[in-house]
């Protein structure tokens, strides 16, 4: 059975992912940030110290061997130009902290696991479409941090795959993780669809389908590769 580590694992993608894991026979050991459900684990990424009690503990209910690591868990909070210097420094920093770092935190010890055991393993990126083309004026930070996560994945896939450590990487664009009028209404309503071809915003579970191929089908001669699933708002 293959095991794996699934940040973000309470709501939206991160559920959606769960459930199509587990439906794949995988055990998938989830992370929240309050979290009392049995099969996951809470963690506050704000804490520089969570990824490694989060690693610990997962390990330890994989009895000693995860295979798969998937860095879903992030955050999306608008942080205005003209906000004071300690309100845009703070937001900056606690943007970092939560969508970069705790996720490279924890590809290093999935990294240097696969290397103690020599097996190999796959990390798997949730970043976004604005880690390419960038995101609003309120926003920098959260685009900062998913384009700092893709050169974390090439760097992961080009050192580490002789060893048979895969890294790939999903950049969603717009994904309904709530009720679809209200999403809408937030992010612009009928000005968003117009920048999607597709005419439609992602479901979860169309990128908890292709989370779940990288995780346990994509070939490895693919590692390294990053795709794509915004409606073609986006193409490279």
């Amino acid at each position: 059975m293959t095991s794996i580590l699934l940040t973000g694992s309470s709501r939206g993608i991160g559920a959606a992912t769960k459930s199509a894991l587990e439906a794949r026979g995988a055990k998938v050991i989830g992370q929240a940030t309050r979290s009392t459900a049995v099969d996951s684990v809470p963690a506050d990424f704000s804490d520089p110290g969570a990824p490694q009690e989060l690693w610990e503990a997962a390990l330890a209910r994989a009895g000693g061997a995860i295979d798969v690591l998937v860095n879903n868990a992030g955050m999306f909070v608008a942080s205005p130009l003209d906000s004071s210097d300690i309100e845009w420094l703070d937001a900056w920093e606690e943007t970092m902290r939560i969508n970069l770092t705790a996720a490279a935190q924890l590809s290093r010890f999935a990294v240097r696991h696969w290397q103690q055991r020599g097996t190999g393993g796959r990390i798997v990126h949730v970043a976004s479409r604005a880690g390419h083309r960038g995101d609003s004026p309120a926003h920098w930070h959260y685009a900062a941090s998913k384009g700092g996560m893709l050169a974390m994945h090439k760097t992961i896939a080009r050192q580490y795959a002789a060893e048979g450590i895969l890294s790939f990487a999903i950049t969603p664009g717009f994904t309904d993780t709530a009720m679809a009028g209200d999403y809408l209404a937030s992010r612009g309503g009928p000005g968003l669809l117009a920048d999607i071809p597709l005419g439609r915003v992602a479901s979860p579970e169309e990128i908890a389908e292709a989370i779940a191929w990288c995780a346990l089908d994509a070939p490895p001669s693919m590692t390294g590769a990053t795709l794509d699933l915004n409606g073609a708002s986006y193409v490279r």
